[in-house]
């Protein structure tokens, strides 16, 4: 961390340092981009894996903060950069140097109204393109009058619009159009084909080859973190089981982690042993419903009755510890709602022995199959550069060649 300290501060004297459980950087706007790009491309950082930005209204001003990771060298660091003027507030872009950029960037314009200089694609994300205010400012206004229920749909944007910085420092707003005027565009949705997410693609397609899309997310935006702020701790975690139902025993336990880090409390080994067991078990679950879909999507409809099957032993398990199947409310502050069943043991005993099996059984349907392989092979190849610019993270990132399993990279629970 000191020598990392120690060159940032020598290339950028305006900086100033915090320490914690990695180092914390605090950048001017002017000099933000510059740093930025030597984050990434210094052979000696090596951070090119943005995790996150998280835009933040400090009262005084507006702001971001930027969490970095160095895939290289598994390092983490994190970037304060405000922003100079809270009426209009700006800070530069840095989608030109990881693509995920373009969309964390959106979502903080959505949610705060900072702009982003140089950004190609200045459009809110989730909320209407005719919403009013920005909800996570501390002055926004929530009164129902200002933001009706709307039974109307939005009408389509055809046009954006980008800030660009000029060589004299001048910020000009120009028009962008989202598509060509000889594209061919489709429009999938907001149904998704086999309804596992509700969003919309409009996309501009060459034959069967995908040029172009142009995404529309907030079809299933619950504005978890606006109710948030108005709730106590406890009252929060509930919402975890429902941000993904296929890793509701994970995302229960990282809002539980985050709460005991900053209260300072000790979880029981056992019932650190048991979250990670829970999550294992998830994650079975989740993996089995993917193939399951995936293969349907693909025609394949037999693969989905033998994925459920094994899937359905899973939430047995479940079901008997926790009482439901799906939104568990098993996690809470300080440990666990309750012990194991009785039978738990033996039930995942069960399970284990017949999961070799079934996985042969999968591979012999899906992997050597003729039309499986004409569907996919050659089809949405993600390099491993791509993959982390992307932030594509889980199995995918790894498909791609990188390392990305948080149980290895960055361990919690008991997983060192």
């Amino acid at each position: 961390m000191a020598n990392i300290q120690e060159k940032i501060a020598k290339l950028f004297p305006e900086a100033t340092f915090e320490e914690g459980e990695c180092l914390l950087v605090n950048i001017p706007d002017a000099k933000w981009h510059a740093l930025a790009k030597t984050l990434k491309e210094d052979s000696e950082l090596s951070y090119d894996y943005l995790v996150a930005i998280v835009g933040v209204d400090w009262t005084e001003t507006l702001g971001c903060m930027y969490y970095l990771t160095s895939t290289k060298y598994n390092t983490h660091i994190s970037v304060r950069v405000s922003t100079a003027d809270r009426e209009k507030p700006m800070l530069h872009s840095i989608t030109d140097l990881w693509a995920v950029a373009n969309l964390y960037e959106r979502e903080v314009y959505d949610y705060f109204g900072i702009i982003f200089i140089n950004h190609p694609d200045m459009r809110r994300l989730f909320l209407r393109n005719d919403w009013v205010g920005y909800p996570l400012r501390k002055d926004y206004d929530a009164s129902p009058e200002v933001n009706p229920v709307r039974l109307d749909h939005e009408e389509v944007e055809d046009t954006s619009v980008t800030y660009v910085e000029e060589a004299d420092g001048t910020i000009v707003k120009k028009d962008v159009t989202i598509f060509a005027p000889e594209d061919f565009v489709v429009n999938i949705g907001p149904q998704h084909p086999a309804t596992h997410g509700v969003l919309r693609f409009r996309t501009a397609v060459d034959g069967e080859t995908i040029k172009k899309i142009d995404l529309y997310l907030g079809y299933i935006h619950r504005g978890i973190e606006k109710l948030c702020e108005g709730l106590g701790y406890p009252q929060t975690l509930h919402f975890t089981d429902r941000l993904d139902y296929l890793s509701a025993q994970q995302n229960r336990h990282c809002l539980c982690l985050c709460i005991e880090k900053a209260l300072g409390i000790e979880v029981p080994r056992r019932a650190q042993v048991i979250r990670v067991m829970m999550d294992e078990l998830m994650r079975i679950s989740s993996h089995l419903l993917f193939i399951g879909t995936f293969c349907m999507d693909l025609g394949a409809t037999t693969m989905l009755f033998y994925a459920m099957r094994e899937r359905e032993r899973v939430l047995d398990i479940f079901e008997r510890t926790c009482g439901a199947r799906m939104t568990f409310n098993y996690n809470c502050i300080g440990g666990i709602m309750d012990d194991l069943d009785a039978g738990f043991v033996d039930d995942v005993k069960a399970l284990i022995e017949i999961m070799p099996k079934c996985l042969k059984e999968y591979d012999t349907i899906f992997t050597g199959n003729v039309i499986a392989h004409n569907r996919m092979d050659g089809v949405g190849v993600l390099s491993r550069e791509d993959a982390i610019s992307y932030s594509v993270t889980g199995p995918a990132g790894r498909a791609s060649g990188w390392a990305c399993d948080v149980r290895k990279t960055t361990t919690y629970g008991i997983y060192s």
